[in-house]
Parts: C-alpha cells; sequence; structure tokens
C-alpha cells in the first residue's frame, strides 16, 4: 500500500528569516513553469542512484539490523560519523519518535537520511540543481530492487519561507517534553551559521565539548528547561548518551556537535543557492533580465562569506572521525589549503567561503545571474569591493580563499586568472 510522509521535517533544517533576502523569502511560483517543480523528472542523487538499481548496476544489501540503512550510506557517500539524533515529534513518523527512540540523520553535501528504529520507511532527501529540495521514502522492506517513492507532500514545511520560499531544507531548535511533544512555540528558535549557540539544538541530542558555550542541546521537559535558564552549560559538553536511550539501536555513535555546525550551514546555503536558481529563470521568462534580483546577490554573499557568522569564543571538540571524514573530501591547491578545513576555534571554517561553491547546483545557476555573483565575489575577494556588509571579511582571509579558489575551481571566468 502506498504511504505518503511529510518527510525530514525535524530534520533540515534552516530556517529563512526576512531579512536573509531583503524581506523576498515569499514563496515562488515554482510548481509553474519554467519550473514546473512537481511534473520535473529530478536530476538528483536519488535518481541516479534508483536507475541504477533498475539496471542491475547497483544492489543494495538487506542489514538484518538496520535494513537498507547501511546499502544507502554507502550509495550516497554519507558517513555514520555524521548522524545526528532528533527526538522531537515533528514528522508524520511522529509515533515512532521519542527521546527513547530519537530520529537519526546522516547526511552528505547533497543527501540527507533519515532513520527511526522500528519505522516503516527510511527517509530520504536530496538537491537538485534545478529545482532545489527533492524528498523520497523508501519502504523497510527486503525486495530484489527497491524503490524510492517521490513525495511532494513535504514542500507544506519544505517550500515555503522556512526554507527561503523554495524547495528546500531547514534546521529548527524545540525543546520537547518526555514524550519529545514541543514544549511551547516560544522556545522555538530557527538556526543557521548566524544563530548564537545558546539558541541552537533544542530537540537534538548533542555529544561533544564546546567548553561554556552552552545550547539547548539533550533538553528533556519543563524541568531541565527550568534548569537552563538557571544553569545553562548543565547538558553541554555530553559525550556518552547512553543513560537517555538505547544506543545499540543506533548505526553511528552519537549525535555530534561537529556535523550538526557543518548541517546548518549547508541546509541553508543549499536554499540560497536554489531560490537564486528559480527566481532567475522566473524572472528572466517574465522579463526578460534579472535585474530585479541584483539585491538578492548581497544576502547570498554575506551567507556565503560567512560575515554574519556567530563567532566561537572556545574550541569546538566534536567526533574526529566526523572531521577526517568531512575533510577527506577537500580539493587542495598547492599549498595544501582547502575551503574544507574546519576551524572549530574561532569560526566553523579556517577560510570562510562556503564548499559548497563547488557543487554541481552552484554550477547550475542560471549563468546571467551567477556572472553578477562571480564579478562581486572577485570584486570582494581582491578588495575592489569595500562595503561595509564585507569588512569583517580580513584580507588574509579574502587573499587565501581568491588564491583557493583560482587554483581549485576550473569553471571561473578567465579575470579570475588575471594580474
Amino acid at each position: 500500500m502506498k504511504r505518503t510522509f511529510a518527510l525530514l521535517l525535524p530534520l533540515l533544517f534552516a530556517a529563512a528569516h526576512a531579512e536573509d533576502f531583503q524581506g523576498a523569502d515569499h514563496p515562488l511560483e515554482y510548481d509553474h513553469e519554467p519550473i514546473s517543480y512537481s511534473a520535473s523528472q529530478p536530476h538528483d542523487p536519488i535518481s541516479v542512484v534508483q536507475q541504477k538499481i533498475m539496471s542491475g548496476e547497483l544492489k543494495l544489501k538487506w542489514d538484518e539490523k538496520f535494513g537498507y540503512l547501511p546499502a544507502l550510506l554507502d550509495a550516497f557517500g554519507a558517513k555514520k560519523s555524521s548522524q545526528v539524533l532528533v527526538m522531537s515529534k515533528t514528522s508524520l513518523q511522529r509515533r515512532n519518535i521519542s527521546p527513547d527512540n530519537p530520529r537519526s540523520v546522516f547526511f552528505s553535501d547533497e543527501v540527507y537520511l533519515g532513520y527511526i528504529p522500528g519505522a516503516p520507511v527510511i527517509e530520504i532527501s536530496s538537491v537538485d540543481p534545478q529545482l532545489g529540495g527533492t524528498f523520497y521514502f523508501i519502504e523497510q522492506e527486503q525486495v530484489r530492487k527497491p524503490k524510492f517513492t517521490r513525495s511532494n507532500d513535504c514542500l507544506s514545511c519544505h517550500g515555503g519561507q522556512r526554507t527561503l520560499g523554495v524547495p528546500g531544507h531547514f534546521v529548527r531548535s524545540v525543546v520537547t517534553d518526555a514524550s519529545g511533544e514541543m514544549i511551547s512555540l516560544e522556545e522555538v528558535r530557527d538556526i543557521t551559521q548566524c544563530t548564537p549557540l545558546k539558541d541552537r539544538w533544542g530537540g537534538y541530542y548533542v555529544t561533544g565539548k564546546s567548553g561554556s558555550q552552552f545550547h539547548r542541546g539533550n533538553l528533556i521537559g519543563e524541568k531541565d528547561l527550568m534548569q537552563f535558564k538557571r544553569e545553562p552549560a548543565f547538558k553541554s559538553n555530553l559525550t556518552d548518551l547512553s543513560p537517555f536511550f538505547d544506543t545499540s539501536k543506533y548505526h553511528g555513535t552519537g549525535s555530534d556537535i561537529t556535523a550538526l555546525m557543518v548541517l546548518e550551514h549547508q541546509a541553508h546555503m543549499h536554499n540560497y543557492i536554489a531560490r537564486l536558481n528559480i527566481e532567475a529563470k522566473l524572472m528572466l521568462a517574465a522579463y526578460g533580465h534579472v535585474r530585479y534580483i541584483r539585491a538578492q546577490v548581497d544576502a547570498f554573499l554575506r551567507y556565503l562569506l560567512f560575515t554574519e557568522e556567530f563567532p566561537l569564543t572556545q574550541k569546538i571538540e566534536g567526533n574526529p572521525d566526523y572531521v577526517r571524514d568531512f575533510e577527506a573530501h577537500a580539493i587542495r591547491d598547492s599549498k595544501g589549503r582547502s575551503l574544507r578545513e574546519l576551524d572549530l576555534k574561532t569560526r566553523l571554517f579556517k577560510y570562510p567561503c562556503s564548499f559548497l561553491i563547488y557543487s554541481p547546483s552552484f554550477d547550475a545557476i542560471e549563468p546571467q545571474i551567477k556572472a553578477i555573483i562571480l564579478q562581486k565575489l572577485h570584486d570582494i575577494l581582491t578588495g575592489k569591493n569595500d562595503d561595509a556588509q564585507f569588512a569583517r571579511l580580513k584580507p588574509e582571509d579574502r587573499k587565501a580563499i581568491l588564491e583557493i579558489l583560482i587554483e581549485t575551481k576550473k569553471t571561473l571566468p578567465d579575470y579570475w586568472r588575471r594580474p
């Protein structure tokens, strides 16, 4: 029997604020031409894997404990170390989610997988270069050629203001009671790289050390919330979750603080990319130009370059396996530098420019708007643009990012490489 689910509701994550795009976060008409979201065949990693399964090129191995989860992680390049755990009941699989049976989320650069012990499906979403977020589920039943079922039901939450008005993902902090239900709307926070740590991760388990930088992770119930207000760090800096639930039911270890921080950045960055691309296509179809969205480019670049990132005051110490797995995909210049290098002392990344500049989604941005982005980015990095909104970007960072991109991003315009 066909099932439909609102997929990845609590998982993914980065609610849009009105100021993100100068107030332009209203839902776009992405189900109309030229986007035709629902009618279009995605060309995302999930559809690619489905084709391999159907052709016999790929066989998903069934695991007696976790079903298709381990095989799916391998197929999509998501590592066990990326696991984060969500305890809030914010999905239509809510009956399976609670603080003693949280949802585990694993992710790569383009794909997110949600696994709940005892749940009938694994939830999967991806990023399509032309459509933005795409949402699927796969039945946890052993068959010869398992199929991903696409579900647009998710767009009720994953296709509006929370995701910059386009199909996407968002991260949210929601303090829950002992059953996983939301305690109060007053305690809801939207999370991006700009959010203070003290407002992050309600409704999540969090493992790793953040020093005196406290957060809302691991809080369960009104009593914990009241103690948090008196003693903010009392459930920070945890490394073992076994007192809360049976950790042997989970494929990964812990709910890594570093993985959460990377997840928050990339989910919202993908929303920015999708918004610019989809809005550019709509503007070109309607007016033949993209002049009306030039202001949005500044907001996009502020996020790309972390100019409004919340600063760290102490070192973040998460799972070293996640750091290793994440940095293993680094594209390095001749000096060994990469935009995937984590800092975790004063900021998330050593070089403050998003690694998603290498993504298929960035490369697929409508050429007219991408030309504006790249020209302005070049001017910022070379010092020609001294706009105050980019003043936080230090000269040495601008120089390093420029040098890294010139060597490692081969599709840049020729003027980037001229003296």
